[in-house]
């Protein structure tokens, strides 16, 4: 065993603990944001603006802490979006006390910068990963996040009950937790990542002297003129997924709630869909490995079309058929965003990667704030039926691009 595999099951291990950490905070904040914004506004098309602050939090990180990344490395990237996100779920907290859906958003803008570092892990661990078994090293950082992304919803009820004993309104209470989530995912990074994964890629190809910033060689637009179509593909792949996945699930507590389905039913629905969006990524990434990046890249793309079908026929009151569209949808993104992820970073030179890797979270969460903000104005307008039929119209073009890219190899 060499020196870079001990350094990346290091890495591996250290990236499955934050993820449980930071799973947690963000999937606890997916469960009762669009609700409580809702609550606060008595107004579904502001339940649909709140998880678009999030998303749309996650999108504006991207590029600082890819730049970051370049310049210093992963963990003072990753320190920088947990921490923010930390100070962004205390803001949250303070919202619900005041009773202001306004600074609500704003708070929830800096609690997206969490879920933009747990998105980033993934590259973290594909740093250091054998090409043969990049896709299985990106899949098993997405998969540690199951045990936190599968407890969080779960946790916002008693957290919320703890905060009555407290004395302060229930909304608080899974904000707080959540503060606190971010917080210990923070510390754990800055005190165990090390060696930085991504520095010693780098060190590889250029001299120790010459390693700052050299992850900044091009611009945004130049870079996305340079990339090849295999990365164009991936990164096209991993926004569509996203944007389909946040659009759908961000309204579906709502739509459950005009059902009279409970807070417990919603976080068990969510929880669901959660778990499949993370607890499969094992078998996607061995199946990328082996396969190949784009078929499961097709595979993805036909899940969330069918996902869409289910879950938007579905009544508000029909929880059993909206948790089998939401499963099915989670894993079409998690096929998606790991194979995307994988054919993303093997495309593209060492030194152009976390330039790459924040683009594509850029456009991932970007695609994702304005699925989240179309979802509120359709079911606001219309009905949750037309946003399935929508968000299945959405992934389309992606199954069609990667079924042409496919023939394209075999001939």
């Amino acid at each position: 065993m060499t020196v870079v595999d001990v350094v990346q099951r290091r890495v591996l291990r250290v990236l499955a603990v934050t993820q449980v950490l930071g799973a947690a905070g963000v999937t606890i904040g997916l469960a009762v944001s669009s609700l409580i914004a809702a609550v606060l506004a008595d107004s579904d098309a502001v339940g649909g603006l709140a998880q678009t602050s999030a998303v749309l939090g996650a999108a504006l990180f991207a590029l600082p802490a890819a730049r970051m990344a370049a310049r210093r490395g992963r963990r003072p990237a990753l320190v920088f979006g947990y921490g923010a996100g930390a100070i962004g779920a205390v803001v949250a907290a303070c919202a619900v006390v005041l009773g202001s859906w306004h600074v609500l958003l704003v708070a929830l803008v800096l609690f997206g910068a969490a879920s933009s570092a747990n998105l980033a892990a993934r590259y973290a661990g594909a740093d250091l990963a054998h090409p043969h078994r990049r896709a299985r090293s990106v899949a098993l950082v997405v998969w540690a996040s199951t045990l936190g992304a599968v407890a969080g919803p779960n946790l916002a009820a008693p957290a919320g009950d703890v905060a009555v004993r407290l004395g302060l309104p229930v909304g608080a209470g899974p904000y707080l937790l959540a503060a606190a989530l971010f917080g210990l995912a923070a510390v754990v990074v800055l005190r165990f990542l090390r060696p930085d994964p991504l520095a010693i890629a780098q060190s590889a190809v250029v001299p120790a002297h010459c390693a700052g910033g050299v992850g900044e060689t091009k611009g945004a637009k130049a870079l996305w003129r340079s990339l090849p179509s295999a990365a164009k593909l991936a990164l096209g792949g991993v926004t569509l997924c996203h944007t389909a996945m946040v659009g759908l699930m961000s309204m579906t507590p709502v739509h459950m709630d005009h059902g009279g389905s409970s807070l417990r039913v919603v976080g068990v629905v969510i929880s669901l869909h959660v778990a499949s969006m993370y607890a499969a990524s094992p078998l996607f990434g061995w199946m990328a490995d082996r396969l190949g990046r784009v078929p499961v890249l097709t595979i993805g793309a036909a899940l969330v079309v069918a996902a869409a079908g289910i879950a938007g026929m579905a009544s508000s009151h029909d929880a059993p058929q909206l948790a089998a569209g939401l499963a099915l949808l989670g894993f079409g993104w998690s096929a998606g965003l790991v194979a995307g992820s994988a054919l993303l970073t093997e495309s593209v030179e060492v030194l152009d990667r976390p330039a790459a890797q924040g683009l594509s979270d850029l456009c991932m969460n970007v695609g994702g704030a304005l699925g989240g903000i179309t979802a509120g104005v359709v079911v606001t307008a219309w009905s949750y039926a037309a946003l399935g039929l929508l968000v299945g119209f959405i992934a389309l073009p992606l199954l069609v691009a990667c079924l042409f890219s496919s023939l394209q190899r075999v001939w």
